[in-house]
């Protein structure tokens, strides 16, 4: 990609979506929803052209529980394998808080062992740890206390971090604080499609807040600690332009979606972060009553796919802050894998267009390794690189459009 500055290929996970056997707020909002969301299923999902193929996985309760994942956290080292394979040289990954401290103030010693085997398997192989501290599940005594609601509570997040910084970080250059702060207060406590379930604005801006908070208290932890530690967020990123760029409306409302989804949260850090990760899967055309899409080309989940409009958002995000980017999460649904080759060529030559055009861009992180579970909507959407199949030992595939990724990736390595 560029010459001058190392450039880091690689994917992303989440210890929840993959590990399996997780307990945690998420896992037990689980079991409470699942029934519901499995008869829901035809209402919510009923007008997506893929329908009928996903029907009877989307109707059935299991669906919706993640269970035993797929098994990463006991098959580590096959799937780091296959990094290597797809000639990737970076991954992105989630320790687990429930798992580390599954009772307050008491940190479970064999977990920790766990994940510094699992950042020495990743080294022996070449391959750079992005450690991502916190990806919106928690341990179930830490959301009985309200959680990130009450600011009281970022004490708690603190404990981890400091735990995990003085535990994990001596092999770990690059560390993500947090994931999509902005998706989780917006599903989890106004939307109240993601657990705790809940529809009250004051309580997701509280979230929105306290976690901008907990990110700069990690950042200071961590830079204690490891001063050297390049430190950042994962925060998605929507490419919100105007439907018409004649009309002051839909500039303004292109506007402000953007400030309140993502550019408020990253001015408010800008100054605790060594560099700016991005989340990118959507565009959206805004008029005056919200986005208004053109209707193709749409992934499975019937997202509207505009690839190469990353463009706009690293460029954006260059001009704003002037540090290193890095991609930490793009991908595409796409169960027939007949959509992902397209979306990983057109994205490509949107980030050299974005080096070229001078952007500190440094790195790209597919979302995601494997096919896993999608948090609200459980096993039906497949956005990895390789297939699992789950009825028959977990069994790994590399899908076509990897192959030919891990070859234009060697490429570009030459």
């Amino acid at each position: 990609m560029n010459k001058n500055k190392p450039f880091f290929w690689g994917a992303s996970t989440a210890s929840h979506q993959v590990e399996g056997g997780t307990v945690n707020q998420w896992s037990e909002w689980e079991l409470s929803v699942a029934a519901q969301s499995a008869k829901d299923a035809e209402r919510r999902l009923g007008g997506l052209p893929n329908w009928p193929d996903i029907k009877d996985q989307a109707t059935d309760p299991n669906n919706y529980v993640s269970g035993r994942a797929v098994d990463h956290y006991r098959r580590y080292k096959e799937d780091f394998d296959y990094v290597t394979a797809l000639n990737l040289d970076a991954f992105r990954f989630t320790v687990e808080w429930s798992r580390i401290e599954p009772e307050e103030g008491k940190f479970d010693i064999a977990e920790i062992k766990h994940y510094k085997e699992y950042i020495a398997e990743l080294k022996k192989r070449g391959i750079e740890p992005f450690l991502n501290i916190w990806h919106w599940t928690e341990p179930t005594w830490f959301t009985e206390k309200g959680g990130f609601t009450k600011r009281k509570n970022i004490k708690y997040f603190d404990a981890f971090v400091d735990k995990v910084t003085t535990e994990l970080l001596n092999d770990v250059t690059y560390v993500i604080t947090l994931n999509e702060v902005n998706s989780y207060a917006t599903f989890g406590y106004m939307v109240g499609k993601w657990p705790p379930g809940r529809h009250n604005i004051l309580d997701t801006m509280r979230v929105y807040y306290n976690l901008m908070l907990a990110h700069k208290s990690a950042y200071k932890i961590i830079k204690k600690h490891k001063p050297t530690t390049q430190v950042g967020v994962a925060h998605q990123a929507t490419n919100n332009a105007p439907a018409n760029t004649k009309n002051p409306i839909n500039m303004f409302i292109a506007w402000a979606a953007n400030y309140i989804w993502h550019i408020w949260f990253f001015n408010r850090i800008n100054n605790y972060q060594d560099f700016v990760g991005a989340n990118y899967y959507f565009t959206n055309y805004m008029k005056s009553l919200g986005p208004d899409n053109p209707k193709t080309p749409i992934n499975d989940m019937g997202w509207y796919m505009e690839p190469d409009a990353i463009y706009d958002v690293i460029m954006d995000l260059d001009k704003r802050y002037n540090k290193p980017i890095f991609i930490t999460e793009n991908g595409v649904a796409d169960a027939n894998d007949t959509m992902r080759k397209w979306w990983l060529e057109k994205t490509m030559i949107a980030m050299d267009s974005a080096i070229t055009d001078g952007a500190q861009l440094q790195g790209y992180f597919h979302w995601s390794l494997l096919d896993n579970f999608e948090w609200d909507e459980g096993w039906w959407p497949k956005f990895g690189l390789i297939s699992v199949d789950r009825s028959n030992n977990m069994k790994r595939t590399i899908k076509p459009s990897a192959i030919w990724w891990a070859k234009e990736i060697a490429k570009r390595k030459i």
